[in-house]
């Protein structure tokens, strides 16, 4: 197959407090979406960072009585931390305070500026600081407040600098009607239609002078660029643009795919595309604003203080176990309710008793009968076609469903497998079978089947349970660990497993 790129990215996040399990379910979803590729063989580069600037982060330094760069630097730290420990595979962590990102950002903004896009005048108007967003009377909630995150917005008047969005209303209208998949779901692009573009796009204030926590403009040093011109940039930076002869920015620009939550699919799909407009760039291939995770049916908030550390859902329930709630227990793009109690019986349900206790099961019966030696005679019967057959298909159905980020029905067609290699258990009765030596062949092809189909389940469990998939494929002790030896029969024979290991542990509740 030829090696081509997919460029993935998070959003980048702001560290204005520790990051929390919404922050985790955002960067498992991109994670299991870079491993999944880099498993087809595509040349990956992900991405993800924080976003470091703006007038929240300047006041909560200065309550605390630190720099802001010293009020960051803990919480990225941490966040460097938290992603280690969820086996997150990204390629490039990007800072926006990163000197190389900061002198980029003020030549896009030159750029921009020299191009007629960007204008000096005075802003009137209204302020949402925690959401760094402008908004105009009428995008207030009903109560009057930010739409997004509905807390009190505040009137400023101060000198600024305006980027033309106006001007690509409709070059933008014609970019979604020419390509219809640029933002998933579909939902999202109404929104973007109905309730921003539709109404009239007004010109965007894209500096601040009330403030100085941010990067200057490098020609009018009084004003800092405003947060999401600066933070949206990191996708081109990144990769050395301006520098359009930079091998990074030729190779993997435009991006394939943004991942972001919903509170910020306006400021990718409408701000970021004309900002690339302007420059005379590609737009990326594809924007899908996510739901949100919440708990217990509330929304996650830095403000409210409504969540703990991730680690301690680590140090609890294994990391795996974390992973795989978070991609299996949402359909990928609703919103969804992340609880204990449901992550404990995911977890016993599909983690111990469905794949635990069949790779446990099967290597045992292995063990017991043959010492752990590998073969299959070819001793097939009727009863193997459902299952064979559906290991077969595995592949394509997976594919199928992560082409359109469908993750969670990827899982339930793996555990599928998983589920219908139980029942097989049930139904060839290996017990029996070993009391009659002339069996003996039929039961080393039945426990051959089961071998394989767990092999290929751990082939793809790795873009989502790395850890176990990694266990699961030492313990067969196989070579037949890439894509290309998914087709059913590949295991090879005459080789000795592995000693089982207990992966998951059912987890009592109290």
């Amino acid at each position: 197959m030829e090696n081509k790129k997919f460029y993935i990215t998070t959003p980048i996040y702001y560290p204005s407090a520790d990051f929390h399990i919404g922050h985790c379910y955002t960067t498992i979803i991109a994670d299991s979406i870079a491993r999944y590729k880099r498993l087809q063989g595509y040349d990956v580069f992900f991405q993800t960072g924080t976003d470091e600037h703006g007038l929240k982060i300047e006041k909560k330094a200065e309550a605390a009585g630190v720099t802001p760069k010293e009020y960051i630097d803990p919480i990225i730290e941490n966040a460097k931390d938290l992603w280690s420990k969820l086996g997150i595979s990204y390629d490039y962590f990007i800072r926006t305070t990163d000197q190389d990102h900061v002198e980029k950002v003020q030549k896009i903004f030159k750029k921009m500026y020299d191009n007629g896009d960007i204008y000096k005048g005075e802003y009137k108007g209204l302020y949402c600081t925690p959401c760094e967003s402008f908004w105009t009377e009428s995008q207030l909630d009903e109560n009057g407040m930010c739409p997004d995150c509905h807390r009190e917005v505040h009137e400023v008047s101060e000198e600024a600098y305006f980027f033309k969005l106006s001007k690509y209303q409709d070059k933008l209208v014609k970019y979604y009607d020419e390509h219809p998949d640029f933002i998933l779901p579909l939902t999202r692009k109404n929104e973007m239609l109905n309730n921003f573009i539709n109404p009239g796009l007004t010109d965007l204030c894209v500096s601040r002078t009330s403030f100085t926590w941010g990067i200057p403009v490098d020609f009018d040093p009084k004003h800092v660029v405003y947060v999401w011109v600066d933070a949206l940039s990191n996708y081109i930076t990144s990769l050395g643009y301006p520098d359009e002869n930079s091998e990074m920015f030729k190779k993997y620009w435009p991006a394939d795919l943004h991942l972001v939550g919903k509170e910020i699919v306006r400021f990718h799909t409408i701000i970021w595309p004309c900002m690339l407009m302007s420059l005379g760039l590609p737009l990326p291939k594809q924007v899908f604003g996510h739901g949100w995770l919440k708990i217990g049916g509330d929304k996650i908030s830095k403000s409210s203080n409504n969540y703990k550390d991730p680690r301690e859902y680590i140090n609890s329930y294994g990391v795996d176990a974390v992973r795989y709630f978070s991609l299996r227990e949402v359909p990928f793009g609703n919103d969804g309710n992340f609880t204990e109690e449901s992550l404990i019986a995911r977890t016993n349900a599909d983690l111990v008793n469905t794949l635990g206790n069949l790779v446990n099961r099967t290597l045992a019966m292995s063990k017991k009968y043959f010492e752990s030696k590998v073969e299959n005679p070819g001793v097939y019967e009727g009863i193997d076609d459902t299952l064979i057959n559906y290991a077969k298909m595995l592949p394509s159905l997976v594919e199928n469903k992560m082409s359109s980020y469908k993750i969670n029905e990827a899982l339930e067609d793996i555990f599928e497998l998983l589920k219908r290699s139980n029942k097989y258990i049930d139904e060839t009765t290996p017990w029996v079978l070993a009391k009659d030596p002339a069996k003996n062949d039929r039961l080393k092809t039945v426990l051959y089947n089961l071998l394989e189909s767990i092999r290929i389940s751990a082939i793809l469990l790795e873009a989502f349970i790395p850890s176990t998939s990694e266990k699961i494929l030492n313990m067969l002790n196989t070579k037949k660990t890439s894509f290309d030896t998914l087709d059913f029969g590949t295991l090879e024979t005459d080789i000795i497993l592995n000693e089982s290991e207990i992966l998951f542990n059912r987890i009592e509740t109290k």
